[in-house]
């Protein structure tokens, strides 16, 4: 983890949950108290994301229903570290652009989404300090996407309903799937 300077040697890299389990379908909490139960979060946010090799990473992907996510930058070509946005909102967003996407709750499933080709969002540090971002291509996708986990929407909820019913089966193995993971 010493390639990435804001990750502390205390997070744990936790198990991330499957479509199926109800924490992926809750609308987050906004945060309001930057304590040491927050820095813990934060630090297993990273430390998970980047051990998954995810680009991003919602809290209720690890069954935590609180408005944060992680986000590696690195992933997107961007020369800045992995960091969290806290309480994010989506303040613009530009154009519409189709491209295929995938999520760490949902493995092996790659669907073509339609998202903004530009959003700007704003939120705060992991220091409780303002923040905006904006970005385009696949910055802009991740930053929706978690954004849009965190109001307990998946990304297959943006596909049709033909595709959906493509999606049956496996829909059901990773439901099943996380049902045995919670027994």
């Amino acid at each position: 983890m010493s390639d990435f300077p804001n990750m502390k040697d205390y997070g744990k890299c936790r198990r991330v949950v499957l479509y199926g389990n109800p924490v992926l379908r809750t609308v987050a909490q906004p945060i309001t108290e930057f304590n040491q139960h927050l820095e813990r979060l934060i630090q297993d946010l990273l430390i998970t994301m980047i051990k998954k090799d995810g680009v991003g990473l919602a809290a209720n992907q690890i069954g935590v229903p609180s408005a944060i996510f992680a986000l590696n930058p690195q992933a997107c070509n961007l020369d800045q570290p992995p960091l969290c946005i806290i309480n994010p909102e989506i303040v613009a967003t530009e154009g519409k652009v189709e491209e295929e996407e995938g999520c760490l709750s949902l493995p092996d499933i790659y669907e073509i989404v339609p998202r903004p080709e530009f959003v700007r969002i704003r939120g705060f540090t992991a220091e409780g300090r303002p923040l905006e971002m904006e970005g385009s291509g696949l910055l802009a996708r991740a930053l929706v996407h978690e954004i849009d986990h965190l109001r307990g929407i998946l990304f297959i909820d943006h596909i049709s309903e033909l595709r959906r019913q493509l999606l049956a089966s496996k829909l059901k193995q990773l439901e099943e799937m996380e049902r045995q993971f919670c027994e």
